[in-house]
């Protein structure tokens, strides 16, 4: 039997893909079109986990003097003959990720920031015995090895290090930042954003813009952080967003890529599940699907060809940015928007790429545009101008959205307790009444969502909405069965001390006849003789409760 390659799960570097033999979708032709489109300073924004720094090891491969030039044998770039002969390990490379510059303040922040440069000032150690670095820039390069840097020195860092590459080897220096934007996202969220602005803004200019010694720089990152901040005074950066057309195929797979990754391990079957799943982004002219995401399920499948497919990409992040949108989302606009998105539908809004993170928080109209640059919506149609057409991409992001929806539903209604106390006591005592007024005005005060996005899917948002809000209750027992395929969600609850025992059959009328509904509510109960269980566990008076909504309305029988 053949042995399959392994699947590169969380693994990125380009070089140990090749050698051990993993599974490796094509993208060196990003390469040649980095060239041919030349730029001195190239800014990539794609959202997380689509292959941005997999893209950069590749590029530090390609260009760095001594690098192993056979992993590039056979792909496509290898193909450009007399390219790879100008520029195949030609060019000290300075490559450093940002990705883990944190910190809970500018000092831990800077800290790591140090450890970061130092790092990769430590990767060149060898030109502490260069004859072309004289006594005072090997003192220098020490303080970079040592990571003692003070801020001047830290500010100077990566255009100290590109000169002294400069004189050691003759040739200019390439320099890659991957994931550039982590350290202001971490500093905004933490309150240290001037400071981390400043250190940046600091390091870049010298680096990237005052810079001899510079072939040419490539960056990466989320989101385009306007000219006003970091890259203040840099002459035209490039800055290939996800509307750009170029470069659109090297960051996420394609269709046609996920077609032979699933042929090469026989899982064919599975293409349309993993189109609904993971496919939807569209970056510039091409549909892309997120590859961390791709490579997970396979490799689960190839344990469990019965695994069923998960949020994988939610797991990666704290997804801060949908929950602090959900929050904002007051107006009435807003969340029927929110509506719209979520039963498949397309809505227009302004989108700006060019933000600071100081401008997130000032309307609800800019975090529109960092759903959109950040993965959590995608473009629908052409855009008109500013105007996008936006959606969500598919059915994982969707999940985000409504882990997020029922998340701050219940912050909500706990924060008014004696509101939700009496809403559950009113099923111990029977009020029917009360009960449909008050699950009415929840309904309306939050975001709903509806199954048109998925075909086939039963309704189960006003099931988890109804039993977060029965939870609030510590002492009961509250149990639930959603019973798949006929509509019904059945809710249990045991309340020991009285010995009362509560059945809610939850339907969705679809056709909006809410009294018949509850009427088949109910009868489902009797036809499972669901109060069987209950009078075992020891309940004796038993209340029955069928309940049907539709969109924003809901009616409550009682038996």
């Amino acid at each position: 039997m053949e042995r399959k390659k392994k699947l590169p799960s969380g693994i990125e570097d380009f070089e140990e893909i090749i050698e051990q033999d993993f599974y490796y979708a094509d993208k060196t032709g990003f390469i040649k079109e980095l060239l041919d489109n030349w730029g001195k300073v190239n800014l990539f924004t794609r959202p997380r986990r689509f292959g941005k720094s997999l893209n950069m090891s590749m590029l530090k491969h390609f260009f760095e003097i001594g690098s192993n030039k056979d992993v590039f044998e056979g792909l496509e770039i290898s193909k450009e003959t007399s390219l790879c002969e100008e520029y195949m390990g030609r060019f000290p490379v300075i490559s450093v990720s940002l990705k883990g510059v944190s910190g809970s303040d500018y000092q831990e922040a800077k800290d790591m920031m140090k450890g970061v440069i130092g790092e990769e000032a430590r990767r060149h150690r060898y030109l502490m015995n260069s004859d072309r670095l004289d006594q005072y820039d090997k003192q220098v390069l020490e303080a970079l090895l040592l990571k003692k840097m003070e801020t001047d020195t830290l500010k100077n860092s990566l255009w100290n290090l590109s000169e002294f590459l400069h004189r050691h080897y003759g040739n200019k220096v390439i320099i890659l930042i991957d994931e550039y934007d982590v350290p202001l996202a971490q500093a905004y969220d933490n309150g240290y954003y001037d400071q981390m602005v400043d250190l940046l803004r600091g390091i870049f200019e010298q680096a990237l813009k005052t810079n001899e010694s510079l072939q040419f720089a490539v960056l990466t990152g989320c989101m385009w952080i306007s000219k006003e901040s970091i890259f203040t005074g840099l002459n035209n950066p490039k800055i290939h967003s996800i509307t750009d057309v170029r470069f659109d195929e090297y960051f996420g797979f394609t269709d046609k890529e996920v077609k032979e990754m699933l042929t090469f391990y026989g899982f064919e079957d599975y293409y349309e599940t993993i189109k609904e799943w993971y496919d939807g982004y569209r970056f510039g002219n091409v549909d892309v699907y997120c590859p961390w995401d791709v490579i997970n399920y396979l490799d689960e499948l190839r344990a469990n060809p019965k695994s069923k497919p998960k949020d994988y990409w939610i797991n990666t992040s704290s997804n801060d940015i949908v929950r602090r949108f959900i929050r904002k989302a007051q107006s009435t606009t807003t969340k029927r928007e929110i509506e719209q998105l979520l039963a498949g539908e397309t809505i227009r809004k302004e989108i700006h790429q060019e933000l600071t993170y100081r401008d997130l928080d000032n309307n609800i109209d800019n975090l529109w545009s960092v759903l959109y640059t950040t993965g959590y919506l995608t473009l629908d149609g052409e855009p008109d101008g500013d105007v996008f057409g936006l959606k969500i991409p598919n059915l994982e992001i969707r999940k985000i959205f409504t882990k997020q929806i029922y998340t701050w539903f219940q912050e909500t209604a706990v924060q008014d307790g004696t509101t939700l106390n009496a809403f559950c006591e009113a099923f111990q005592k029977g009020d029917a009444a009360g009960i449909e007024a008050q699950f009415n005005e929840y309904l309306w005060n939050t975001i709903s969502i509806r199954d048109t996005f998925v075909k086939g899917e039963k309704e189960n948002f006003y099931h988890g909405i109804l039993l977060g809000l029965l939870r609030y209750k510590e002492s009961w027992a509250v149990s639930s069965n959603r019973e798949s395929g006929d509509g019904y969600s059945y809710i249990a609850i045991e309340i020991g001390k009285e010995r009362v025992g509560i059945l809610i059959e939850l339907k969705y009328a679809r056709d909006g006849n809410l009294e018949k509904g509850c009427v088949e509510a109910l009868e489902q109960i009797e036809k499972n003789n669901y109060e069987e269980e209950l009078r075992n566990n020891g309940m004796r008076t038993i209340l029955k409760y069928g309940i049907a909504c539709n969109k924003k309305h809901c009616k409550v029988f009682k038996r």
